[in-house]
C-alpha cells in the first residue's frame, strides 16, 4: 500500500536504535511503526509520512539529527515524554500535549519520562519525498 514505508521504516529504526547500553534490559527498546506515507499533491516534491514510537517505562531514543528538509510534529498519545531540541530546554510532555521541529533538528533528549509507565507519540514529517534518511544519529 505505501511502497516507499519500508525505507523510511528501516531509516528511523537504525537512527532510533536501542535505547540502553545494557542488552539485557530487553524493556529499554522503543518501538518504531510506520503509519502512513503520502505524496502530499499540492506540495511538489513534499511526502507526509507517519510513525508511532513507543517507549517502555524508562526507554530512551539516541541523541539524532532529523533530515534537513523535516519539518516534525509531534504529538504524544500517551504517557509522558521528555524532549530536548536544538539545546533549548528539555521539557516533559503529556497524553494530549505536542510541539514541533523545524527542519534539520537536533534531538538530543526523547524518552519516557516515567520508569513505571509506557509512552506513546506520533511523529508526523513533512519531509523532500526523495529524502528517505529522516533521523540519523548523532556521532559522539
Amino acid at each position: 500500500m505505501f511502497p516507499n514505508l519500508s525505507v523510511y521504516a528501516a531509516a528511523i529504526i537504525l537512527a532510533f536504535g536501542v535505547s540502553n547500553a545494557d542488552p539485557a534490559c530487553a524493556e529499554q527498546v522503543e518501538m518504531v511503526t510506520p503509519k502512513f506515507e503520502q505524496v502530499v499533491p499540492n506540495l511538489p516534491g513534499k511526502s507526509l509520512v507517519v510513525v508511532e514510537v513507543d517507549y517502555a517505562p524508562g526507554a530512551a531514543s539516541p541523541p539524532h539529527k532529523h533530515a534537513q528538509s523535516a519539518f516534525v510534529y509531534a504529538y504524544v498519545i500517551s504517557g509522558e515524554i521528555e524532549s530536548q531540541v536544538n539545546g533549548g530546554p528539555a521539557r516533559i510532555f503529556r497524553a494530549g500535549e505536542s510541539w514541533s521541529e523545524p527542519p534539520g533538528a537536533t534531538h538530543t533528549i526523547s524518552r519516557n519520562a516515567s520508569r513505571d509507565v509506557p509512552a506513546k507519540l506520533l511523529a508526523v514529517f513533512i519531509v523532500d519525498t526523495n529524502d528517505k534518511a529522516l533521523t540519523t544519529p548523532l556521532s559522539k
